[in-house]
């Protein structure tokens, strides 16, 4: 149509044909958007990271109140000084008159670090012969309190590496770089892995203590992650209480927990809902934070099923009500777990053998390991999670991102040991850089 020769009517009615279709395609841009928001808020919650670069709005600033008034201060405490130097002026600046005494207006602390450079020490050994019998006598070398046998790095540089290495998961190269600065000391790195080494085999006794220890627990943790040996996939498993953490790599079969529990162990095991940890015919508590996680997950993934939305709703309130109950009477704890139980097959049961329907797999899972899951309400001393296994093995985590593994069978048991003794001392509250140089200071057994 040309514009210059078109009527009125004509142009009003091409107005209102554009006014139109503007009509319908802002009707379908703000569908869009509603299905923009609903898929990215489905994949916030389901652990997605949402779209590239897309950052939630921030919120306001809230307005500032005053800061309310303490009652007592809880100002930085000042150490003890170990040098004092005092500031004071000698003449008045006007009158040119010597000034003495006064009194101590104001103090100020810097704290500050002194060069340590290493000392090294050479030991000489004399051969003197007596005169009277000819005998040569030389001196026996009683080093046991500096040295580790016959190596030359003392037993305070020794505990310093496996700390640095071990609770401070500084790779080799950074501790050379670190004892070469700060302490004008050059050592290799075949050095520093052979005293990382050194510090694991004078542990052995205390390892098997531990090892112990995990066995006579009355509730272990367990839990596995993957650990990378020479390039090869490999599994740690962690075995933690509340005072030992014990750990070994191997593969993720169901040998790893005979190897480590044996016949002794008789406590109540609380794991994930992994096929490996079946087989224990004593007690087992499965973790509940795992399996609500699964819930969340598939109540996230079918929004508009109602039986799905209802039967995680009760299974969660469940869950809750099994937690808030308390009893000091036994006999009152094991039938309140015997009710639980019931009202956990009377939620699942239903779906556990349904055919298409979403929570099945879910529901056989809480049908066949119903046994397993309410284990804490009879027995207070057990939780209802595996979150202590998993936090034991943070630490190891952080340090496989660091390194990505190990290189040898050796290096991993020297990683497996040093995980072990370090993580029980942290697990206990004791300071690792003193508990490393007591435990090279006491004899191998």
């Amino acid at each position: 149509m040309e514009f210059e020769d078109a009527s009125r009517e004509e142009l009003l009615e091409l107005v209102r044909q554009q006014q139109a279709t503007i009509a319908e395609l802002q009707a379908i841009i703000q569908q869009l958007q509603a299905r923009i928001t609903e898929l990215e808020t489905r994949l916030g919650r389901s652990g997605g990271k949402g779209m590239p670069g897309l950052k939630p709005k921030a919120k306001d600033p809230a307005p500032t109140k005053p800061r309310k008034r303490r009652a007592q201060g809880f100002g930085r405490d000042r150490g003890t000084p170990t040098m004092i130097i005092t500031h004071a002026v000698d003449r008045c600046p006007q009158c040119a008159i010597a000034l003495v005494g006064g009194s101590v207006k104001r103090t100020r602390e810097v704290i500050e670090l002194a060069p340590s450079p290493v000392q090294i020490t050479e030991h000489r050994y004399v051969e003197r012969r007596c005169p009277l019998c000819g005998t040569s006598w030389v001196p026996k070398a009683e080093l046991a309190e500096q040295v580790l046998g016959q190596g030359r790095l003392g037993i305070e540089l020794l505990s310093l590496i496996a700390t640095l290495r071990e609770e401070g998961r500084l790779p080799f190269r950074t501790i050379q770089w670190y004892l070469a600065t700060v302490h004008q000391l050059k050592l290799s790195v075949g050095a520093i892995v052979a005293a990382c080494r050194a510090v694991a085999e004078h542990g052995r006794a205390a390892l098997e203590e531990i090892k112990q220890q995990v066995r006579a627990s009355p509730v272990l943790h367990a839990d596995e992650t993957g650990w990378r040996e020479n390039g090869h996939n490999g599994y740690v498993w962690t075995w933690s209480t509340e005072t030992e953490r014990y750990f070994t790599r191997g593969t993720r079969g169901k040998e790893m927990v005979d190897q480590v529990l044996g016949e002794e162990f008789r406590g109540v095991l609380v794991s994930d809902f992994y096929g490996a940890y079946h087989h224990y015919d004593g007690w087992k508590q499965r973790c509940w934070a795992h399996l609500l996680q699964d819930v969340h997950d598939l109540r996230m993934l079918s929004p508009d099923d109602a039986s799905v939305q209802e039967w995680a709703t009760k299974l969660h309130a469940l869950f809750v009500d099994a937690r808030r109950f308390t009893a000091p009477d036994r006999e009152a704890r094991r039938a309140a777990r015997w009710e639980f139980e019931g009202r956990a097959l009377e939620i699942c049961r239903p779906y556990a053998e349904e055919a298409g329907a979403a929570q099945r797999r879910l529901s056989a899972r809480v049908v066949r390991h119903i046994k397993e899951l309410f284990v804490f309400v009879s027995e207070p001393e057990v939780p209802a999670t595996n979150n202590a296994a998993e936090r034991s093995l943070r630490h190891l985590v952080v340090s496989r991102k660091i390194s990505g593994g190990t290189r040898s069978a050796v290096g991993t048991a020297t990683k497996m040991a040093l995980s072990s003794l370090f993580g029980t001392w942290r697990a206990r509250g004791l300071n690792p850089l003193a508990t490393c140089r007591q435990l090279l200071l006491s004899p191998q057994v």
